[in-house]
C-alpha cells in the first residue's frame, strides 16, 4: 500500500481550522481534520453541478457563470466542456493556497483549464461577487462547503440563508440558474428555496457514477 504523503496545509479564512493537501501516488485529497472535503478519483456530482447548470441556460449567447469554490476544479472542468467558445466563467476562491495548489502539485489533473481564455479566478469570497452586479450571471454555482451548512467557514452560512439567496436572485439574468452542491439533503434549505422565489429542483446523484456516496444538487430557478 502507498502512504499517503503531506504535501502542503493551509489555513481556513477564519484561521480555526486546517486543510491539508494530501497525494497517494496519482491520488490526491483534501482533508479538514479528518474528514475528506475531496477526492480526485471521485467527481461525479461535482461535474454534475456544471452539467445540470448548464443544460438548463442551453443556447444562450455569451453566457457569464459564477463558480463559488475551485477545489479540484471537477466543476470548472465539466462546464467549459459544456459551453461554447463565447462563454465567460469566474471562479471565486477564498483560500489562495488552494489555486496555488491547482497551478502546482495539482496541474496535472487541472489539465490547463486555468488557462483557458474563458476563465478569470479570484481570490475573492463569491458572496462579495454575488452582491456587486444585479442581473449580471446566468448561472451561479455553489461548492463552497458541504452544503448550506458551513463547517470549513462559519461565514459560508450568509451564502444560503434568505438574505443570501435574496442578493443571489437578484444576481441572476431572468430564468437563470442558482445550484448547489451538498453532501446531503437538508428541507430547511430548499424551503428557503422556494420562499425566495425561485423554482426549485432537488437533483439526488452519486459521488462516483453509480457509485459511492449520494450528494444532492438543488438547481433553483430565477423565475422571468
Amino acid at each position: 500500500m502507498i502512504p499517503w504523503v503531506q504535501l502542503d496545509s493551509a489555513r481556513t479564512p477564519d484561521g480555526a481550522q486546517e486543510l491539508r493537501l494530501k497525494r497517494r501516488g496519482d491520488e490526491f485529497s483534501i482533508m479538514l481534520g479528518t474528514n475528506e472535503l475531496m477526492n480526485s478519483r471521485l467527481s461525479g456530482s461535482e461535474e454534475a453541478l456544471a452539467r445540470l447548470s448548464c443544460e438548463r441556460i442551453s443556447g444562450r449567447k455569451q453566457p457569464r457563470l459564477l463558480i463559488g469554490g475551485l477545489g479540484m476544479g471537477f466543476t470548472l472542468r465539466a462546464a467549459l466542456a459544456a459551453l461554447d467558445g463565447d462563454a465567460a466563467v469566474t471562479v471565486a476562491e477564498l483560500v489562495p493556497a488552494v489555486v496555488a495548489w491547482a497551478r502546482g502539485p495539482m496541474a496535472e489533473i487541472f489539465g490547463g483549464c486555468l488557462d483557458d481564455p474563458r476563465v478569470t479566478i479570484r481570490e475573492a469570497d463569491v458572496g462579495q461577487l454575488i452582491r456587486a452586479d444585479k442581473a449580471a450571471w446566468d448561472a451561479i454555482l455553489l461548492d463552497v462547503d458541504n452544503g448550506p451548512e458551513g463547517i470549513i467557514y462559519k461565514g459560508n452560512d450568509t451564502l444560503y440563508g434568505a438574505a443570501g439567496l435574496a442578493a443571489a436572485r437578484a444576481a441572476l439574468k431572468p430564468g437563470g440558474v442558482l445550484a448547489v452542491w451538498s453532501q446531503g439533503p437538508d428541507s430547511g434549505f430548499t424551503r428557503r428555496l422556494k420562499q425566495a422565489g425561485f423554482a426549485v429542483e432537488e437533483i439526488n446523484t452519486r459521488a462516483n457514477g453509480k457509485r459511492g456516496a449520494r450528494h444532492v444538487i438543488w438547481i433553483a430557478t430565477n423565475r422571468p
